[in-house]
């Protein structure tokens, strides 16, 4: 049986394909989703893909994953740049996080400049459309086999 990951995502990433294109692509959560099945399983893991625009939710995932996963990929979305819950959560947990994102948050408006999860994070991928997510599978490929 393969390794389960998981591949977490905030608010609003529901709305990919139809929101901002020019800035998020116009890949659906569905079409990433399919992505990340079809790599997870070339690298041996089964991929738990999962969207909430909740913040207890994402918190209520990390500490499930953290009992049952080997890793977890995260675009905690809006979260990201406010949630010390979800920073807390990922610091309570002994499994690797990477945390992603579709577009060069560092290149966009100051307020996406400050991350509140990445001191709690393994490392961080951004700015790569949707290859954001399958380079985080491969991160965590590389840090948990």
């Amino acid at each position: 049986m393969a390794s389960p990951l998981f591949v977490l995502n905030g608010p609003n990433l529901n709305a990919l394909g139809k929101r901002e294109p020019g800035i998020y692509g116009g890949q659906t959560l569905a079409d990433i989703e399919a992505l990340c099945k079809a790599e997870g399983e070339k690298l041996g893991f089964a991929v738990d893909f999962r969207q909430s625009n909740h913040e207890g939710d994402l918190v209520d995932w990390i500490h499930e994953a953290g009992d049952t996963a080997v890793g977890i990929a995260i675009n905690a979305g809006a979260y990201t740049h406010t949630s010390i819950a979800l920073h807390d959560a990922i610091r309570a947990i002994k499994i690797p996080v990477v945390e992603l994102h579709l577009s060069n948050v560092h290149a966009r408006e100051e307020f996406r400049h400050k991350s509140m999860i990445a001191p709690a994070v393994k490392g961080v991928i951004c700015g790569f459309g949707a290859q954001s997510y399958i380079l985080a599978l491969h991160a965590l490929s590389s840090i948990t086999t």
